[in-house]
This record gives structure tokens, sequence and C-alpha cells, in this order.
């Protein structure tokens, strides 16, 4: 029988740096501060719900919709290509689209503000040419932008994944059996690569429902999204209960969604065995 020792050091840092946190944050999201110390509450989630947070929250929830459909479409058809592709060819490729995620996360949304302000590349290009400047920063589009930037190599790379386990003498088979090449890819190779596509969603989805720093830089006060929201509770009003309420919604709503997506692929294995 094998040691059980050495999982021990894992135990230990889950404890401290997962299960911990997250108690403390169901702790303060069901307490508040009185005289006479903390007392149980249900206040933190009621004021949640006010219009101005579910507005917050909803925002949230549709720019991540919206970026995970980008990703979608801009990264399936990258991830089909790469996957055609010798290897040699393809390795050049995968490099050049991992390249810039050893970039630090806040140097690369930071860079976007050169490209998009005022006084930036597009509105030198523009004002060169004649034409009047665009407002391209502190808008939701500016936000959506970043977004799709930072997160598309995580559409890319699952679907990319599957593609290219996929058993050619099937599409062969499909090929010979008279399907033209829009048939082939509907009734063969799409279907073989929706646990890529769930998984690239699901990796897409998350951090961008999630995110602070992009909308941060790119969207200034103007575009306010959960995350924003979480990190003022916490760093400026200093309202850590309302804060961890907060946090314990937006974590339902991942885990939530984490569930929807696994059954998802689970029906879908099972359709396609």
């Amino acid at each position: 029988m094998r040691s059980k020792t050495p999982a021990y050091p894992y135990i230990v840092w889950m404890a401290i740096f997962i299960i911990i946190p997250v108690i403390l944050v169901f702790y303060y999201a069901f307490t508040k501060t009185e005289s006479g110390g903390m007392v149980f509450t249900l206040e933190n989630f009621a004021r949640a719900f006010e219009p101005i947070y579910l507005g917050v929250m909803w925002r949230s929830i549709r720019l991540a919709f919206f970026c995970t459909v980008i990703c979608l479409v801009l990264g399936y058809p990258v991830a089909y290509i790469v996957a055609q592709r010798k290897t040699g060819t393809r390795d050049i490729i995968l490099f050049l689209i991992i390249v810039p995620m050893w970039m630090n996360f806040l140097l690369r949304t930071y860079a976007w503000l050169t490209i998009l302000e005022q006084n930036g590349i597009i509105n030198s290009v523009l004002a060169s040419a004649g034409l009047p400047k665009l407002n391209l920063l502190y808008n939701e589009g500016a936000v959506i932008l970043g977004m799709v930037y930072n997160f598309l190599p995580f559409m890319i790379l699952p679907i990319h994944t599957i593609l290219k386990k996929t058993d050619l003498s099937l599409v062969e088979a499909a090929q010979d059996l008279g399907a033209n090449g829009i048939n082939v890819f509907l009734r063969v190779v799409f279907p073989l690569s929706v646990p890529g596509v769930i998984s690239g969603i699901t990796m897409v989805f998350m951090p961008a429902v999630t995110a602070f720093i992009i909308s941060n830089l790119l969207g200034g006060k103007q575009v306010v999204l959960i995350g924003n929201l979480i990190e003022d509770q916490f760093l400026n009003v200093y309202n850590w209960h309302f804060g961890s309420a907060l946090s314990v919604i937006l974590m339902i709503i991942i885990v939530i969604t984490i569930g929807i997506f696994s059954v998802a692929e689970r029906d879908e294995g099972g359709a396609v065995l």
C-alpha cells in the first residue's frame, strides 16, 4: 500500500489558501459588526439584490457572454486551421499564440491604453489621414476588446487539442459517402470537437465574468463590473461583509455555470459514444 504522506503538503496548502479563505468569506457574508460584536444577518445579501447592484451583475454576465461568443467565433477557425497544419508549422503558430501569455497580464492590458487612447496609435493614424478621432477608451467595447485579447488563447488551445486528436478516417468515410466539406464539418468535425468547445467556453467565461483589472484600465469608472465592486468594498470602502456577500453570489454563479457546462459535456460525450 502506498504511503499517503506525499499528499499531506498539498492538503495543508489547500487548507491554508483555499478552504480557510472560503470559510472566512462565508463568515463575513452572513455577519455584520455591531457594538456587541459579530451577529448573524442576511442584510448583506438583501443589499446585493438592490437594482443598482443587480445592474452591475447583469453587465458582468453580459460582457462575459459577448467576450465568450467573440472568442468562439474567432478561436474555432484558428484552432481548426492550426490543427490541419504539419507538426513544425503547427508548433510555430501555437508558440506565437502562447508567447503573449508569458507577459504580465497587467502589462498586456495596459499596452492597449497606448493604442486606444485619444492620442494613441489608432487616433494618430486617423488624424494623419484627416479623419476625426474616435472615442475608443472607457466604454464597454474597450472592455470587451481587452477581454477577448487576453482570453482568446484559452478558447483556441482546448479546441485545437480536441481537433488534433480527431480520427481522420471518420472524415474520409464521410467524404467517401458523398458528403461535401460543409456537411463533413457540421456532421463529423464539429460534433467531435464539442468537448473542446465546452472547455474553451468555460475557460473564457469564468475569468471574464470575474475580471476587474481590464475594466479598471480600459473601462475607467464608466464600466463597473462585479469584480470592481468587490475590489472596492474590500480595499476602499472596507465593508468586508458586503464584499463577501457579493463574492459568495459570484461563486454561486460560477458553480452553476460550471455545472451546466459539465452536464452538457457529459451528455455530448454520451451522444458521441
